[in-house]
């Protein structure tokens, strides 16, 4: 059940939904359970939240001409600037706090080709977790 709750906490960690799943890993990492089934769990679940994301910008992005759109045109070009000027590798950067979730939003809405997207927000959020096991397990 444990490994369950740290799916979902790091799923909607990955949303644009505010909520960290880094506490709860380095909590469990204390009480004994397997460390691999907590990465696995935790990366997995952060990488599915942010191709929620990714899908998001992918459909929302016909709508950007409604008035109702929540991101306005010149916010839009920015971003998409920025992520033109960084590039794809900059998804292996998604877990960042604040840019790393609309990062993977903007990667939608830029179309980068789905496969390319897992491959390096996963690698980006595996070495992450990976860092905060190690360091609950040295420090606590």
């Amino acid at each position: 059940m444990s490994y369950l709750s740290l799916f979902f906490t790091a799923f909607i960690a990955a949303t644009l939904l505010p909520t960290a799943s880094e506490g709860m890993l380095a909590y469990l990492t204390q009480q004994q359970y397997n460390i691999t089934l907590l990465w696995f769990s935790a990366t997995l679940g952060n990488t599915l939240g942010s191709c929620v994301n990714w899908w998001l910008g992918k459909e929302l992005n016909r709508f950007k001409d409604r008035k109702w759109f929540a991101v306005s045109e010149q916010q839009l070009e920015k971003a998409q600037q920025s992520f033109n000027r960084y590039g794809r590798a900059s998804l292996l950067l998604a877990w960042l706090p604040i840019v790393g979730d609309p990062l993977t939003f903007v990667a939608g809405i830029m179309r980068v080709p789905f496969s390319i997207f897992v491959l390096l927000v996963a690698i980006g959020k595996a070495l992450r977790y990976a860092i905060v096991i190690a360091m609950a397990l040295q420090f606590f």
